[in-house]
């Protein structure tokens, strides 16, 4: 369970928009990431960066998958690949990473996930209604690369809801 030492983060998308091109928040409504995609390209490429212009991340679609595939890096390394599982009725995610092991579980709308590290819940992703931005709150745990959740987040957006867009 997340607890007491956690980050909260809000992620908000515009709907109608050419490019992707938002940011994330502190709890506080801060802006503290930009997230950037790149136009004219095939598959999703997308970067974030911090409020310098520094880049963090890189997340990347594979293309020519049956079921979609991203790739993300950070400082150049290969961090995860993430990929949804092929199910019905849920929102399930299967994350490779040489660092930890990863595993994403949704709800049937995909509006609500939790993210799992070793086992241990290390980040809950929830949708929020009633706006014209795709809205998400994030929870973290404090000690846990706040960077590669995040990136983990936006993914699980694109591939549930881009369509919808």
């Amino acid at each position: 369970m997340i607890g007491v030492e956690s980050l909260r983060y809000i992620i908000k998308q515009k709907i109608f928009a050419l490019a992707d091109s938002f940011s994330i928040k502190d709890a506080n409504g801060n802006d503290i990431f930009i997230v950037k995609s790149q136009l004219l390209s095939f598959g999703k490429k997308l970067r974030i960066y911090d409020l310098a212009g520094n880049e963090l991340c890189y997340i990347e679609q594979m293309l020519f998958r049956l079921m979609p595939e991203y790739n993300i890096y950070i400082a150049g390394q290969h961090v995860a690949n993430i990929k949804k599982k092929f199910k019905l009725f849920k929102n399930d995610f299967v994350i490779t990473s040489p660092y930890s092991q990863y595993d994403v579980k949704g709800d049937i709308f995909a509006h609500e996930f939790e993210i799992y590290k070793d086992g241990k819940v290390v980040a809950r992703i929830s949708k929020r209604f009633f706006s014209f931005t795709d809205t998400y709150g994030v929870d973290i745990d404090d000690g846990e690369d706040q960077i590669t959740l995040l990136a983990l987040a936006i993914v699980i957006d694109m591939v549930c809801h881009d369509s919808n867009r």
